[in-house]
């Protein structure tokens, strides 16, 4: 059956309140931000995209590609930011002249879903903050 952006939001709501823990995937015990897309991907289609490989915290740093991009790009749909709705998945930079390395659900046009170091999964505001920092912009696929 197909989801809805709605169905997307509702279930990134489920994760609010997991506690942040680097490398797992697991709604209510503990999910860094890949993870949080990871898991919804599990619910939305059955299985994992692929399977993720161990990454230390600074591994954007250490390896200076654009990892977590690729990975998007070869399982959502890339659309341009501006055209990002409820749903859909945002990519970030922490900085202009880094890769990116932070991922979160658009919940609202105003808010965002996501999981940070030190805090659990919660619904943030979408600050200008955060959209000049947003590298990528991607849409489930249809089941």
């Amino acid at each position: 059956m197909p989801h809805t952006r709605s169905d997307i939001v509702r279930l990134a709501r489920a994760w609010i309140g997991t506690p942040y823990h680097h490398q797992a995937s697991a709604r209510g015990i503990g999910t860094d931000c890949i993870g949080l897309i990871r898991g919804l991907y599990r619910e939305l289609y059955g299985q994992e995209a692929e399977a993720a490989p161990a990454y230390s915290r600074d591994w954007a740093e250490a390896a200076g590609e654009e990892t977590l991009l690729a990975a998007a790009r070869r399982h959502l749909v890339e659309i341009a930011p501006a055209d990002a709705g409820p749903g859909d998945v945002l990519v970030f930079r922490y900085r202009t002249v880094a890769v990116a390395k932070h991922a979160a659900i658009m919940a609202t046009p105003l808010t965002m879903i996501h999981a940070i170091e030190g805090a659990p999964v919660t619904e943030v505001a979408l600050s200008p903050w955060w959209r000049r920092h947003m590298a990528a912009a991607f849409s489930f696929p249809p089941p």
